[in-house]
């Protein structure tokens, strides 16, 4: 006789996913540098799977745009100024408004605790020129703002982005007067959060990406054009 109830079995998480979780995880670290080959054998070899699991997170990390394919191997893209431009144009949407849905959230001390902290973390570790912790505290702000986010699609999408961008994001903090700028969006983010004022936190946030455009395009040894003209300009070489 079959029983009424039964309980779900624990399956464990898919090799595939689990595979893409690290592969994306050294991505955000910035542990893979742009133009480094990631080839299945090695990958597999290192991870101690089979191919298939890692053929299947390398094309899904390729389908999201963190990985361009070259012949058999994969690497990180290079960005030009055009993909800098069209990454920024969807956080500038985005990011402002998600951040504006959690400022009413975030007046409660317990509530914005994890951005504290993380804001405190960051604040220790530029005063002692500390790198890695500076950048560790800055992943941690971000994620603790988006962990009040109720949208989940929205968190997957601005994360997406945000994961382009982050081997140049390693390369500009490891200049002092990049994370002083960083520090300060971050400090002027949480005051607005602090006090519940939606239009000034997606203010901030925008004027926090605006910077951070700007030091990817130097980065990048780009010419910056005015974002609008710039697209305006494209558009015109494309349309018949």
């Amino acid at each position: 006789m079959t029983p009424r109830t039964l309980t779900p079995v624990q399956r464990p998480r898919a090799l595939a996913d689990q595979v893409y979780q690290a592969l994306r995880e050294q991505l955000r670290a910035g542990a893979i540098g742009e133009g480094s080959a990631l080839q299945e054998v090695q990958l597999a070899n290192q991870l101690g799977v089979s191919r298939t699991p890692v053929r299947e997170a390398l094309a899904r990390l390729a389908s999201e745009g963190l990985l361009a394919t070259h012949g058999r191997s994969f690497a990180v893209p290079s960005l030009a100024l055009s993909d800098v431009e069209d990454i920024y144009e969807l956080r500038f949407l985005i990011e402002p408004a998600a951040v504006r849905r959690i400022a009413p959230r975030t007046v409660d001390r317990r509530t914005r605790g994890p951005i504290d902290a993380a804001l405190a973390d960051a604040a220790a570790a530029h005063d002692k020129d500390e790198l890695a912790a500076f950048h560790e505290a800055n992943v941690r702000y971000r994620a603790a703002w988006l962990a009040l986010v109720p949208n989940a699609r929205l968190v997957r999408m601005i994360e997406l982005y945000a994961d382009h961008m982050q081997h140049i994001r390693t390369l500009t903090l490891g200049q002092p007067q990049v994370r002083t700028i960083v520090l300060h969006g971050l400090q002027r983010i949480t005051a607005a959060l602090t006090a519940g004022d939606a239009d000034a936190a997606a203010a901030a946030v925008h004027e926090h990406l605006k910077n951070a455009r700007q030091a990817f395009v130097e980065a990048l040894g780009l010419v910056a054009a005015p974002m609008a003209a710039s697209r305006s300009a494209r558009r015109k070489e494309h349309s018949p």
